[in-house]
């Protein structure tokens, strides 16, 4: 199967990024009202595991409609005990039924003896957090062969006995485990606000060439922290971080992950507009200089 990291492809073409929504049931009608203009839907994956009759039709009808991608909240990459083998196989029937280019979860941990905590925890960026993940990578890629893309996660502390900085620790895992980055630049921007550090700096240490998709959307003020609360429009801070973005590394899609707080569908469709803008102009500079 075609890696998404294959250098043909990935570094000596710069192809049109596709622009596309992460599917909420409440958006249903407008998605299919308006879906000549999203390219791709990213779907929870988890929503689809044991599900009823009625999501399994859902999945069905998007699947005839649209290229999908699943995202996952608890494969818990980070997690010491291992993988639990019970979910990723659920996940893997989901990928072999959909044939999506990638798929996708977050770096970091969701439970522990056998716990789950319902929320994306940080893992401590130290040698021996790294040499689970990358067991744990190992495990998931050996099970499912569609290319694996990792995220970044929104942190509200940084454990004090870390070995090395967040870019560092991403780099180390995608380049050990040869896997792709889904970069949040929401969450990206959000961390260099709360934590206070330049996030230009911060994309300087990253392996760009193995960005494939973004994620973007707006969050909140709550008192002296940013949330990432999904729940407001893209403000300009974070276009900026995305055409930075775009202005390096060859994006293959980009997903507005916006999940309450719902606008109009007409402000829906301006960010994907904007996200469209930004890409191409990106794509097309970098076209006429390679």
């Amino acid at each position: 199967m075609r890696d998404v990291l294959e250098k043909p492809e990935f570094a000596n073409q710069l192809s049109k990024t596709k622009i596309g929504l992460g599917f909420r049931p409440q958006l249903k009608s407008d998605i299919f009202l308006y879906r000549n203009e999203i390219d791709f839907l990213e779907i929870t994956a988890d929503h689809y595991f044991d599900a009823t009759p009625q999501k399994l039709a859902e999945l069905d009808l998007l699947k005839k409609h649209f290229q999908l991608t699943p995202h996952g909240l608890n494969l818990s990459l980070g997690s010491a005990e291992g993988i639990d083998e019970n979910y990723l196989e659920k996940f893997a029937e989901l990928v072999e039924k959909i044939q999506p280019e990638w798929f996708s979860d977050h770096i970091c941990w969701t439970k522990s003896g056998g716990v789950e905590i319902g929320h994306l925890s940080p893992v401590p960026f130290t040698n021996e957090a790294l040499k689970v993940l990358i067991r744990n990578i190992t495990t998931v890629k050996n099970r499912i062969k569609t290319p694996l893309i990792l995220e970044n996660i929104t942190y509200m502390f940084r454990y004090p006995f870390a070995e090395m900085d967040e870019a560092e620790f991403l780099t180390k895992i995608l380049e050990e485990t040869d896997s792709g980055l889904l970069l949040d630049v929401t969450n990206l921007y959000i961390n260099s606000i709360n934590h206070q550090y330049d996030w230009r700096k911060f994309l300087d240490k990253l392996p760009l060439e193995r960005v494939v998709q973004l994620h973007f959307v707006g969050g909140h003020q709550f008192k002296n922290y940013l949330i990432d609360s999904h729940s407001y429009q893209t403000p300009n801070e974070i276009w900026e971080v995305y055409r930075e973005v775009c202005s390096r590394a060859d994006v293959k899609g980009a997903i507005l992950e916006r999940d309450g707080n719902f606008p109009h569908f007409s402000e829906i469709l301006k960010e994907l507009n904007t996200a469209r803008a930004l890409s191409e102009k990106a794509n097309f500079s970098k076209s006429v200089t390679v």
